[in-house]
């Protein structure tokens, strides 16, 4: 059996919100969910935009909305991932890619972003390894955000996020807005890390993609986790439980994109 890396237990997210007349309703946008991540693993969660999966991402990096209230446990390693050990681990165990490249700062060059400051030769040479590696030029340490495309930037980021060569990496829709073939290369350097020996968590809402890389599919539906499936049931239609994951596959282009009406 794999190596537990990450697993969460019972996690529910609350938002308040106030409306007029200073009314008070609580939103859970997560609810009761679990999951475990193991090493040399990909796991995809996969669903609707809108549904929740970027708090998941948020809730393991520690970065939640300050109006935000959690419940549930998540261990890293077996031990519990507060507020003092997130501190920590960010530091190179736990990389999170981001969603937007937006994350990146405009003032600063890639090298010293990827190296987060560093200009020791061994992180130097890791820093161009790191960009060879993802078929980036050493000029591109003396690049701005701005000069890079959207493939470009999207390596740079996993390259910053490997920069510490971390055990869990959390990539929150990496792809959005790339072409076919660039979202399957950034994709594939994540299959890359996963095959490494790191947790890979794949958040995304291209189940077509999760499915090319992804060793396990977890269905996220209104804010939990109804079903995880492996890519081999999606690809036959057969052993999905559920009408909402039923529906995925049926939508999928080669079932003929059909449209799933809720009862």
């Amino acid at each position: 059996m794999e190596e537990t890396i990450l697993e969460i237990d019972g996690l529910n997210l609350y938002f308040t919100q106030y409306e007029r007349g200073l009314r008070r309703r609580i939103l859970r946008p997560v609810c009761n969910l679990s999951c475990r991540l193991a090493a040399g693993r990909m796991t995809a969660v996969v669903g609707a935009s809108g549904s929740g999966k970027s708090l998941l991402a948020q809730a393991i990096a520690g970065i939640l909305p300050y109006n935000c209230r959690m419940e549930g446990t998540i261990r890293y390693l077996g031990r519990p991932l507060d507020k003092r050990a997130r501190a920590s681990l960010r530091k190179g165990e736990i990389a999170l890619v981001p969603q937007g490249v937006s994350c990146l700062d405009p003032l600063m060059k890639v090298g010293d972003q990827i190296r987060k400051g560093k200009t020791d030769a061994e992180s130097r040479g890791r820093c161009r390894e790191l960009l060879a590696r993802y078929g980036l030029g050493p000029e591109t340490e003396t690049l701005y955000p701005f000069e890079l495309s959207g493939g470009m930037a999207r390596r740079v980021l996993i390259a910053a996020a490997l920069m510490d060569r971390p055990r869990l990496v959390i990539a929150d829709e990496p792809t959005p807005g790339l072409e076919s073939s660039t979202a399957r290369r950034v994709v594939g350097h994540l299959k890359e890390i996963a095959e490494d020996g790191a947790a890979v968590l794949l958040i995304t809402h291209d189940l077509e993609l999760a499915l090319e890389t992804a060793d396990e599919i977890l269905v996220f539906y209104e804010g939990k986790i109804i079903e995880s499936a492996l890519p081999e049931a999606f690809r036959k239609g057969t052993q999905l439980k559920e009408p909402y994951t039923r529906a995925l596959y049926r939508a999928m282009p080669e079932h003929g994109f059909q449209v799933w009406e809720e009862a």
